[in-house]
């Protein structure tokens, strides 16, 4: 099953080439991707490699190691990207409307990014581990709602596709069998169980002009 952040790119690009820029480049994301898109050519972005192996780390055909929120991103080539994945990134960023308008410039013209982050929705949702609500985790430093985010991305240029709040049914159809597989192997239910059932999540997809 293609995960939810990568869906929209899965219908553009399928088993096409493309080069992607994954911002926050931690949680095995590189081997991840190439398993759903082999012919992907992979640039991350992080702070440090988190939560990364070796494998993960020689799936990256290139690695920049910043803390985004300076906003010097000369090292990254304009016009490169066909897309730009920034999943659950700008939350913990005090400037991620800066980050997003900076970063749009990567994209080469007609090129896609993703963004995705707790939406304003997450303020009255329970308290859960592995994040429900907001606040559950504490490097979380600013809410962002769909208008902000999209007008971040157009003014790095681009036009927003589609917007709202994270349903995925694959992901919402699946939430009793998650729900098990978290009692079998952590002993208690995690939040992320219920992002999509609960709406915990919203979107910005957009395209370069």
């Amino acid at each position: 099953m293609v995960p939810a952040k990568l869906r929209f790119f899965y219908t553009t690009f399928k088993n096409r080439p493309f080069t992607l820029l994954d911002v926050g480049a931690g949680n095995h994301s590189a081997t991840r991707v190439k398993g759903i898109f082999p012919k992907c050519t992979y640039h991350g972005i992080d702070m440090e490699t988190y939560n990364n192996t070796s494998i993960d780390l020689k799936a990256m055909d290139r690695y920049f190691e910043m803390d985004v929120t300076k906003l010097l991103f000369d090292d990254i080539p304009d016009n490169f990207y066909d897309a730009i994945l920034m999943a659950h990134i700008i939350e913990h960023l005090h400037n991620g409307d800066q980050v997003i308008a900076r970063l749009c410039k990567k994209l080469k013209p007609c090129g896609y990014i993703y963004i995705e982050y707790p939406g304003k929705k997450s303020l009255r949702l329970p308290s859960m581990k592995e994040t429900l609500n907001f606040h559950d985790d504490p490097t979380h430093v600013r809410l962002y709602t769909v208008e902000e985010v999209a007008a971040a991305a157009e003014g790095g240029n681009c036009r927003v596709l589609k917007k709202g709040t994270r349903r995925y049914w694959p992901y919402i159809l699946l939430t009793p069998v998650k729900i098990i597989m978290d009692l079998v192997q952590k002993k208690y239910i995690s939040g992320v169980a219920f992002w999509d059932i609960l709406g915990f999540a919203e979107f910005v997809y957009a395209q370069k002009k």
